[in-house]
């Protein structure tokens, strides 16, 4: 899906975006005939509201948007979506916006476009927007895009995304940028050494396969590594019908790092990217894994398996070792992997885990700037004793219900060896529709990351 904002030159309509506490002061501003208008409809500039304002000659003059104050926008973001997704069809341009909000509220604009309509017509926003002053629009388009990636992926059923599905979907982004796919599947990732990714998949119709993305010839390595199931059964250890509805989305971090890989190829940052992508099925045969089962992973760590439903770490834990084997400048797992997290920090707020100080730092503070929200959890040394089973190196799925977020990140470290590295454990599901959110797969994380690279990765321009 491409995206775009109004034409410079073209004609537009006027777009005052007002503060509540602010009303009066512009309506002061205003001839008689505008304030006598905007009065009588009772308009009070609330967060999300819009009021119409007919010109002379009764054609659309123009358009008054609410902005509330700081308390009501501090509760969400992408405020003036809600806005354009009512207003008639045509080009808008906006005034009386402050410069440091433009940037997020064009991108909510933009995103006002989206609608996921592979099965069902869908009736996105019309209204287009010109480029604010100052914003850069080339890279708000490209966000945008990478955006509309992750969630046209994620909302994509099993039916229609099994890993041969997700493998597709990987070699024709690789094909718009000039990057490389290369793919081992089925036994062949025995004969590879990729063991624990081969065993959860491999009691599926649609074979386990890894997939290994490359582009860009200069500047810092990167790798990105995604969580690539794209469904889960729980395997034996069977979820409950209500806990399985929303498994098409367990491949949700894989969905994230294809759209952060399309923004930093459509930008053209100049570093060189790796994205490796798991891609299984956790489904249920007579080769299905078990409980009691102890493996031995790429990295010849042994795991004893004590719930097959926690299968996510595992086919991570085979590609973050092959990963880390290049010895990246950075490595970033992205995952939708425990409940837990959703129990600390709810379904809008990423969880990240790092050692690195400086890069949470960056990671946390561009995440605000730019409306993508995150939170550190610590990998929490002590903690480390609940991973160790006793008859094998680690524990899949430790008892106890206590960290469950934390304990599998922990799992994860064990095969970064020395790499710089960052785990995100994402929802990747808007639970109910939201200014240019709609209910269904959302990105998280990969904005943030996006914005912090220059920081990250001192090489990279902004």
């Amino acid at each position: 899906m491409t995206f775009d904002f109004a034409p410079a030159d073209a004609l537009s309509i006027p777009l005052h975006v007002v503060g509540s506490n602010a009303l009066e002061d512009w309506l002061g501003d205003q001839d008689a005939r505008v304030a006598a208008w905007v009065r009588t409809t009772g308009f009070k500039a609330a967060l999300g509201t819009h009021q119409l304002l007919p010109g002379e000659d009764g054609s659309l003059a123009m358009v008054l948007a609410g902005y509330g104050d700081a308390a009501a926008r501090a509760r969400g973001r992408f405020h003036l979506a809600a806005v354009a997704q009512a207003l008639p069809e045509g080009s808008y341009h906006l005034v009386g916006l402050a410069p440091e909000r433009a940037e997020e509220e064009a991108l909510g604009w933009l995103l006002t476009a989206y609608a996921f309509d592979r099965y069902k017509t869908q009736k996105p926003g019309k209204a287009r927007l010109k480029a604010p002053d100052g914003v850069d629009a080339a890279r708000l388009c490209a966000i945008a895009e990478g955006e509309a990636l992750t969630r046209d992926l994620i909302n994509t059923p099993a039916s229609d995304m099994g890993p041969s599905d997700l493998e597709a979907a990987c070699v024709g982004l690789a094909s718009r940028f000039g990057a490389s796919v290369d793919v081992i599947r089925g036994d062949a990732l025995l004969d590879h050494n990729f063991p624990l990714i081969h065993t959860v998949g491999r009691a599926a119709a649609d074979a386990p396969r890894l997939i290994d993305l490359h582009w860009g010839e200069a500047g810092p390595a990167l790798t990105l590594v995604g969580k690539g199931v794209t469904f889960d059964t729980g395997g034996l250890n069977l979820k409950p019908g209500n806990s399985m509805a929303l498994m098409k989305k367990d491949m949700g971090g894989a969905a994230t790092v294809l759209g952060l890989a399309h923004m930093i190829m459509a930008l053209g940052l100049p570093l060189r990217l790796r994205v490796l992508i798991p891609a299984v099925e956790n489904a249920v045969s007579a080769n299905a894994f078990r409980p009691g089962d102890i493996l031995t992973s790429r990295k010849g760590l042994t795991v004893e398996i004590n719930n097959t439903d926690a299968e996510g770490r595992l086919v991570l834990a085979d590609a973050l070792a092959y990963g880390a084997e290049a010895n990246p400048d950075l490595m970033i797992s992205m995952a939708t992997l425990t409940g837990a997290a959703r129990v600390a920090l709810g379904p809008d707020l990423s969880p990240c885990f790092t050692d690195d100080d400086a890069l949470a730092q960056a990671l946390q503070s561009q995440g605000d700037a730019v409306a993508d929200p995150l939170w550190r959890l610590p990998f929490h040394e002590p903690y480390e004793a609940m991973i160790e089973p006793g008859i094998a190196d680690l524990d899949n799925a430790p008892g106890g219900g206590f960290a469950g977020a934390i304990t599998a990140a922990l799992f994860l470290r064990r095969f970064v060896g020395d790499a710089r590295y960052v785990h995100f454990d994402i929802y990747g599901w808007n639970p109910s529709a939201a200014p240019a959110r709609p209910k269904g797969g959302v990105g998280m994380g990969a904005r943030a990351i996006l914005s912090a690279l220059p920081e990250a990765l001192p090489d990279v321009a902004p």
